[in-house]
C-alpha cells in the first residue's frame, strides 16, 4: 500500500511513518509548503497511486479562556488543524474515488467529542471538532465509491513536548504513540473494510 502522510516529521508522525514502513508500506510525507498536485504526481510516478493516507498535521499552541483574550490563537488553530485536513481531502479524494479504493485516517482529539475537556483552549476544540465533522461528512460522500474515512480521538499523547509542558507525573496514563499507531494501522487495513465515518476514542487512562 502507498500511504501519504501529513505531519510525518512530528513526534506522532515519525512513529506512524516508521511503523507503517516496517509493515511493508511505502510512505510518502507531505511537507508544509508542498503543492498537492505536484506532490501527488511525484508520488504516483515513484510509488504508485496512494491507497491510504494519515492526516497527522496539526497541533496545540496553548490558549486562554475566551473571556481572557483566548481568541488570539483561533485563526492559527483553524489553519493548523482544520484547513490542513480540508486541503488534503480535497486533493486525495478525487483520485481515490476514480480508482474506487482508498482509506484515510484523520487525527482528531478527545475535545472534538468532549469540548469541555478543552476549557482554556476553545479554539483548539473547535478546530479539531471541525476536522472530525469534515471527515465524517466526506466519508458519507465517498462511501459508495469504495473510499473510507475515519478519525481517531486521542487524549494526551506521550510525546517529549507534552512532557515538557505538562510534566510527566501522569505520563504513564497517557496514550502512547505506538498504541495510537496500532489503531491507525488497523483502520487503514482491509480488516476495517466495513468501518467508515467512525471517530474512535483512544483515551488511555486519563
Amino acid at each position: 500500500m502507498t500511504i501519504v502522510m501529513t505531519g510525518a516529521g512530528g513526534a506522532l508522525g515519525t512513529v506512524v511513518s516508521e511503523r507503517l514502513s516496517e509493515a511493508g508500506h511505502a510512505v510518502a510525507g507531505f511537507e508544509r509548503g508542498d503543492d498537492w498536485p505536484s506532490f501527488l504526481a511525484a508520488v504516483e510516478e515513484r510509488l504508485g497511486p496512494p491507497s491510504g493516507a494519515v492526516l497527522v498535521a496539526g497541533g496545540w499552541q496553548g490558549g486562554r479562556a475566551l473571556h481572557d483574550g483566548g481568541g488570539a490563537e483561533y485563526e492559527r488553530m483553524i489553519e493548523s488543524n482544520l484547513t490542513t485536513v480540508q486541503r488534503a481531502l480535497a486533493a486525495l479524494l478525487p483520485g481515490m474515488v476514480a480508482r474506487r479504493a482508498g482509506s484515510i485516517v484523520v487525527i482528531g482529539s478527545r475535545p472534538a467529542a468532549i469540548p469541555a475537556s478543552s476549557a482554556g483552549a476553545a479554539a483548539y476544540a473547535a478546530s479539531k471538532a471541525g476536522a472530525v465533522a469534515l471527515a465524517q461528512a466526506a466519508a458519507a460522500e465517498v462511501l459508495e465509491h469504495g473510499v473510507r474515512i475515519n478519525a481517531v480521538l486521542p487524549s494526551i499523547i506521550d510525546t517529549p513536548t507534552n512532557r515538557q509542558y505538562m510534566g510527566d507525573g501522569t505520563a504513564d496514563k497517557w496514550v502512547t504513540p505506538d498504541s495510537l499507531t496500532a489503531v491507525i494501522e488497523f483502520l487503514l487495513s482491509a480488516s476495517a473494510r466495513d468501518i467508515s465515518g467512525a471517530a474512535v476514542p483512544v483515551y488511555g487512562r486519563v
